[in-house]
């Protein structure tokens, strides 16, 4: 039986030809939207899905879908309730992202902590020195505060760890001296923020984790402190860091992502000179995309050969 795999977004060929080698066919979507997904998945068995919205109308619609496979490690644009209840399996590709994201992160740690992107654009203003009067950081010895210690808040302590110096600072509901590095102070929510020079934030976007940090976190916060978001844009109150940031409560926020995205162009993070901004872009690497494509195809091959997929996040219940 020759089944169907529907690709609603490009993805990388070397993923496209693991579908093909095991004989299935691909079929391109017409675009990402949710009317878009209804319409093209009628006569698939798979989705290999990036972003577009996977809501219980799509899978529906996909009478004989058997899995939705999610390119990259999040899966918030999948309806797993749905998915559970008519018996789709869905997967993530957990491990593609991780290296990739940690190192972005290094490099938003030190793009703030030395100021690298304002003095970029000032000296192409022509504002040579500039630099005089707003100085950065150095790193080694300072508090770094990673909240969420999944594959890339752990990646992204290492590094900072063992390639800038930094002290260590944790927080996670399921974080216990048993499953934590020896380089790894454990903290509580409130005493992280408190501590923390810069703050990292890598937890997942659940209900429970919507709008989490704000203004009480950022009121704990040093004025001397840095927040950087490279996890999900809603888990932070953006209003309420707007507000810190106006303030000057904080020294500034490096987001790569945003609760709008795009963002509208008269959000006041884009004008921000305390402010770095990039397009929700951390695993946007060659690397990264063939990894994402690769694993997220090769479980659609496990599930459409009747085998038990990897990396599955829900548990559905068969038809």
């Amino acid at each position: 039986m020759s089944y169907k795999v529907l690709i609603p977004q490009a993805v990388a060929k070397e993923g496209v030809e693991i579908l093909k080698n095991s004989g299935f066919e691909v079929k391109y979507g017409s675009g990402a939207t949710e009317e878009d997904l209804i319409k093209d998945v009628v006569d698939c068995e798979a989705i290999l899905l990036r972003t577009a919205p996977c809501t219980e109308a799509v899978l529906k619609a996909g009478k004989n879908l058997k899995i939705v496979a999610r390119h990259g490690a999040g899966y918030n644009n999948v309806d797993l309730e749905a998915a559970d209840k008519l018996g789709i399996w869905v997967t993530n590709a957990p491990d593609s992202t991780t290296n990739t994201v940690a190192e972005f992160v290094l490099g938003a740690i030190l793009s703030i902590s030395k100021r690298i992107f304002l003095m970029n654009k000032k000296i192409k203003d022509g504002d040579f020195f500039f630099k005089n009067n707003h100085k950065g950081i150095d790193l080694a010895g300072k508090k770094l505060g990673v909240v969420g210690f999944g594959r890339i808040g752990r990646k992204v302590a290492y590094k900072a760890f063992h390639g800038l110096e930094m002290e260590i600072l944790a927080y996670d509901p399921f974080l216990s001296e048993e499953n934590c590095p020896d380089y790894i102070a454990i903290c509580d929510w409130e005493n992280i923020f408190k501590e923390a020079d810069i703050i990292s934030l890598h937890m997942p976007l659940i209900k429970e984790n919507i709008g989490c940090v704000g203004k009480k976190e950022f009121d704990n916060m040093k004025k001397s402190a840095y927040l950087i978001n490279c996890a999900r844009g809603e888990v932070v109150n953006e209003k309420e860091l707007i507000e810190t940031l106006e303030k000057q409560n904080i020294a500034g926020a490096f987001l790569d992502v945003f609760e709008q995205e795009p963002p509208s162009k008269d959000n006041p993070l884009l004008s921000m000179e305390n402010v770095i901004v990039t397009p929700h872009m951390a695993s946007n690497t060659e690397e990264c995309m063939i990894l994402m494509a690769v694993q997220a195809a090769s479980e659609i091959v496990k599930v459409l050969s009747n085998e038990k997929p990897c990396w599955p996040v829900n548990n559905p219940i068969k038809k």
